[in-house]
């Protein structure tokens, strides 16, 4: 087999559906695209088509799919659909695996995409209100020109419609951010290229209601018979209520009856009829029908009237089916892509449920030597050399941290809903029943229900536990060792679902974005099964299936092995696990990962760099596993010290050990030692790393610290600044306040004698001399800050005021509003009060 290479539906019948077929693009990207033709879409599925797909399938990937539940997972998916087409091609998507590399970054590229919308709150990606099978249904009888039904011609107006919205919506999302264009790629070309015909839609709107059935004002024609039908209903009626008013005085089983559209009168079980007219049915204990003789007229011309109202109906509907045929090619591409808008936004549902993380898929062509060859989502190709990566996940081919079993997460989901639905009924219960005055009853439901809300704490407080998966570069065969329930088959199941998931287009179900090899076939043997049908034995069955897995497997294959070389002898099993491992190693599948028991399977990796140890953690303490994956340790065995923990006696450890061996007592004792040291490592890891993020926020801190007391005593400086220019323009317009006074006062008084004139000289010189001395003060504390004073002026003037500001004059010592701003010549006009001035800017402060 060279690579996965699965038959689906479509290429076991000659026109497959239109949404299983795929082509790739030749540009940059490759896009599923959903071909179909006419007569192909309308084929419906072969009932044996599942039977002839399985049949082209390896019964060894059938085996290894149904064993690592993938069926369920794809069951899961499905479920977010919105329609039956969508979940089954989200199925058949899904269960095929059939993507190429180009094909796999393409699907989570859209899923991407989806997700974006949904987190946007794109409006129109529900789908449940498109009646799919009606749509295909009104295609049908158009191709074959045939007058399809009013509920068919109304899911395609409903098909329209939506697409109509969902342009809408996208046209609105990209108008307010042109960037959301591409961040809905490639999902925006898809909606925007479907075809929408608005007199189409208004056609059927027109004459079409909401129940699917014609309107009267379809056309004249149909109005005429409707009422004419109306009318002679009305008098059908007329008359058999008369006949039974009549009856009623001798007998009051009589009553109103229809029989194939023709108004009858019925008795009840051996009562008489005194009406006159042709007997339906009757006999002993079954009651009569008659239809009386006087209502055969009236019911014969009601059967003519109604053949007529149904061939106008047939005509109205036979010409909306004749403009959906015109229109059939744009139709089918709306259907083809909502089917598959329904597929991308199930898939990115379901990843955003469960919290999943877009994987980093790559192609890796070697696994061997210095240089990996890999291909991410974003469609370059870079050759890395694995020494100089700086990135943590470059470091390891597989890279799965916190990965979750997605079947596991979505029972412990399950049961916690029921749980908390049991404790609202419970609560509802009690509520009613306390109101109907059951308190007998609504006593023995408070007493339970403290016991179901355990049942959700318990539920909330115990959640699947997530494995880590790293796999080193030159890592070509894990070997994971550990107890019987320590979660080892979870751990395999979970790196193999994952794989499958990141190849289908969904999120792993991770803490962070996972680094995921892309695989053409995962391969698993798990499970203890015995094959009755051939007679084998479970060392037998698991044989036969790693050797069909060994036939099959390539190299770029995932193979996961389960308890390999069990079921038989144990020297010889485990010298057959050494054997197929080797194997593996050497010329098989790109990445093994087995399971065993057996302790010499440990020491591969002491021969064979190729090679890697991990064990499942035991709690010996608790004497229970603790589901977590110890990488480079060897698992040892605890059968003896859990013996002993749990009082066997001390003569029976003690010969267990003698019969154990000491050299295999030692060896435990090593890997003992082992263990603790890569718990004493991690721990101080741990803290290492703490220490380190603890400084970094510490280090932040001081810096944000510094940058607020500069930034304080840069506004400090300014303030105080601020305040001596102030006062020293206060002080300087006082002065000149009073000397304007005492010039005014010298003005009044001219004539004065000698010894006022010398006064006055002296008062004025005083005057001047204190003048000089203020300016010289402020002279002195305008130079101690000269430079700065300077720069803030330099600034004033630069930053003019707007019209509408408020600003502080000098001279007058109050504020003003700004009412003209010429800037050119540095001039405003002020007003204060009723006086109005034009000013340099020099003098105004805003």
């Amino acid at each position: 087999m060279n690579g996965m290479t699965i038959y689906s539906q479509s290429q076991m019948i000659l026109s497959p559906p239109l949404y299983l077929s795929s082509t790739i693009r030749s540009n940059r990207s490759v896009s599923l695209r959903f071909k179909f033709g006419v007569q192909s879409f309308l084929k419906p599925l072969q009932s044996d088509s599942k039977e002839i797909y399985n049949h082209h399938r390896s019964s060894v990937i059938e085996n290894s799919l149904r064993v690592l539940e993938w069926d369920k997972v794809c069951d899961c998916v499905a479920s977010f659909a919105g329609t039956s087409l969508g979940r089954e091609a989200t199925k058949e998507q899904l269960w095929s695996l059939s993507q190429s590399y180009e094909e796999s970054l393409n699907l989570l590229a859209e899923t991407t995409a989806a997700i974006e919308m949904l987190k946007y709150r794109l409006g129109g990606l529900d789908f449940t209100g498109i009646n799919v099978a009606k749509v295909k249904s009104a295609l049908r009888h158009a191709m074959r020109n045939m007058p399809m039904q009013g509920k068919e011609a109304l899911a395609v107006a409903s098909l329209l419609q939506f697409t109509e919205i969902l342009q809408l919506n996208l046209k609105v999302a990209v108008k307010e951010d042109s960037e959301w264009y591409n961040r809905f790629l490639p999902l925006t070309e898809m909606i925007t290229g479907m075809a929408i015909n608005q007199s189409l839609v208004k056609s059927i709107v027109q004459v079409i209601d909401e129940g699917g059935s014609v309107k009267d004002s379809a056309s004249i024609t149909l109005k005429k018979s409707r009422d004419k039908v109306r009318t002679l209903e009305r008098k059908l009626n007329q008359l058999m209520d008369s006949l039974v008013r009549n009856e009623l005085k001798g007998t009051s089983s009589l009553e109103v009856s229809h029989i194939n559209g023709r108004w009858c009168v019925k008795s009840e079980a051996d009562q008489p009829i005194n009406v006159m007219g042709i007997l339906l049915s009757g006999g002993s204990g079954v009651g009569s029908l008659v239809e009386p003789f006087s209502a055969i007229p009236l019911n014969d011309e009601l059967q003519q009237a109604r053949l007529l109202v149904a061939k106008a109906e047939e005509e109205v509907l036979m010409k909306l089916t004749e403009k959906i045929e015109k229109n059939l090619d744009d139709i089918h591409n709306s259907l083809n892509t909502v089917i598959q808008l329904d597929m991308v936004v199930a898939r990115a549902k379901y990843s955003l449920s469960f919290g999943g993380a877009l994987p980093d898929l790559i192609f890796m062509e070697e696994k061997s030597g210095c240089s990996t060859v890999d291909l991410h989502p974003t469609g370059d190709k870079t050759v890395k050399d694995t020494l100089s990566s700086d990135s943590t996940q470059r470091q390891w081919t597989l890279y799965l941290p916190n990965a979750y079993h997605p079947l596991l997460l979505h029972q412990h989901r399950q049961n916690l809903e029921k749980a908390k639905k049991n404790v609202k009924d419970a609560k509802e219960e009690t509520r009613r029943r306390n109101q109907e005055e059951y308190m007998s009853l609504a006593e023995n439901l408070t007493e339970h229900l403290p016991s179901l809300e355990m049942q959700v704490i318990k539920l909330e407080e115990s959640p699947p536990v997530p494995v880590d998966f790293f796999v080193g570069r030159r890592t070509r065969v894990l070997v994971i060792t550990g107890p019987n329930t320590g979660g080892k088959t979870i751990g395999l199941k979970t790196v193999g679902l994952a794989a499958m998931m990141a190849k289908s287009g969904l999120y792993v179900l991770s803490s962070e974005s996972a680094r995921i090899p892309w695989f053409d076939a995962v391969f698993a043997d798990i499970g203890d099964e015995q094959s009755l049908s051939q007679s084998l034995s479970t060392f037998s069955g698991h044989l036969k299936r790693i050797s069909g897995i060994q036939a099959e497997a390539t190299h770029m294959s995932l193979v996961l092995l389960d308890e390999v070389g069990a079921g038989t002898n144990p020297l010889e099993g485990a010298a057959l696990g050494m054997s197929v491992l080797e194997s593996f190693a050497e010329a098989g599948a790109f990445l093994t990962i087995a399971t065993t028991h057996h302790g010499e399977l440990k020491t591969l990796k002491y021969s064979n760099d190729a090679f890697e140890n991990a064990c499942m953690e035991f709690d010996e303490v608790k004497l229970k596993p603790t589901y977590k994956i110890l990488w480079g340790i060897p698992g040892r065995s605890n059968a003896i010290n859990i013996a002993q923990r749990l009082g066997l006696p001390n003569i029976i450890i003690d010969d267990a050990r003698e019969l154990y061996g000491t050299a295999s007592a030692e060896i435990d004792r090593v890997i003992y030692d082992m263990e603790q040291f890569k718990q004493e490592f991690r721990d101080h890891t741990h803290e290492a790393q703490h220490h380190i993020r603890l400084s970094k926020v510490l280090h932040e801190n001081l810096l944000a610290a510094k940058q607020r007391i500069t930034e304080h005593e840069t506004v400090q400086k300014y303030k105080k600044m601020r305040e001596v220019y102030e006062a020293a323009a206060v002080a300087r317009s006082l002065i000149h306040k009073k000397l304007r006074e005492f010039r005014a006062s010298v003005t009044k008084h001219p004539q004065g004698t000698p010894a006022t004139k010398s006064q006055s000289v002296a008062a004025e010189n005083k005057q001047q001399h204190l003048a000089d001395s203020m300016n010289r003060s402020h002279s002195n504390i305008s130079a101690d800050s000269s430079k700065s004073i300077k720069d803030l002026q330099a600034e004033k003037r630069i930053q003019f005021p707007k019209v509408g500001d408020w600003v502080h004059v000098h001279s007058l010592g109050k504020k003003a509003i700004v009412l003209k701003v010429e800037t050119s010549k540095q001039l405003i006009t002020i007003q204060a009060n009723n006086l109005k001035l034009k000013l340099k800017l020099s003098d105004i402060q805003a």
